[in-house]
């Protein structure tokens, strides 16, 4: 046993990617097609998609929403994990980093799980509140801007059922969030996001040191 989490050496990841996440060669695809890309760090890996995959299975998730999808890859994960009825509400801003999402889902064959939605996230989470969607959601996965998560959360927060499921993304921010000297906005924004979880006595947490740290937010 030990204390501390293991540092992960290039050696040790390609280990756990190669038994730790049960790609399918969609997956794997698309996974590889976007590391092509100049924004490719903005994809989760693969051993937090199989984490949030196996998340959805655990809690018998139905209804779901993505804040931020790029590639499509965290969606695909979840949708791939979801049953034949289930459903995620994907939002983003890009025509062009969700086109490819597209394509590979199509592959997948998971687009009718999918209700890609794009626009200001916030109004999509809003639009979804006043048609009625609060207490209706089983988990919601945030991965966009930073200085609007605690809002994302708080409207999250909202559309869950007690009994749901809140993750977020990039919670440790490259290692920034606990070096004093970093003060630039996206710094702050989670570092404040952090403090305001932990503070937060309607959710249970966890933080963990997975990909850019992954916050688990569980609704009492």
């Amino acid at each position: 046993m030990t204390a501390r989490t293991l540092q992960l050496t290039a050696p040790l990841r390609d280990y756990v990617l190669a038994h730790g996440a049960r790609e399918t060669p969609v997956q794997r695809a698309l996974r590889a097609a976007t590391q092509r890309m100049p924004r490719a760090s903005m994809q989760i890996g693969a051993e937090q998609g199989a984490l949030m995959a196996l998340l959805v299975r655990l809690m018998g998730a139905r209804r779901c929403i993505e804040i931020g999808t790029f590639t499509g890859y965290s969606a695909l994960a979840v949708a791939l994990a979801l049953p034949p009825r289930g459903k995620i509400v994907c939002c983003d801003l890009s025509e062009e980093w969700t086109s490819i999402a597209r394509r590979y889902w199509k592959r997948a064959r998971v687009t009718r799980k999918i209700d890609l939605r794009l626009g200001p996230a916030l109004e999509t989470l809003d639009a979804l509140l006043a048609r009625g969607g609060a207490g209706r959601y089983d988990f919601a996965f945030i991965d966009a801007d930073k200085e609007n998560y605690a809002g994302y959360y708080e409207r999250c927060l909202k559309l869950v059922r007690k009994g749901g499921l809140i993750v977020a993304d990039n919670t440790l921010w490259g290692g920034a969030v606990a070096e004093r000297r970093v003060r630039d906005a996206d710094t702050r924004a989670i570092r404040a996001f952090n403090r305001k979880l932990l503070r937060d006595r309607r959710v249970e947490i966890a933080l963990l040191p997975i990909g850019d740290g992954l916050t688990l937010a569980f609704k009492r």
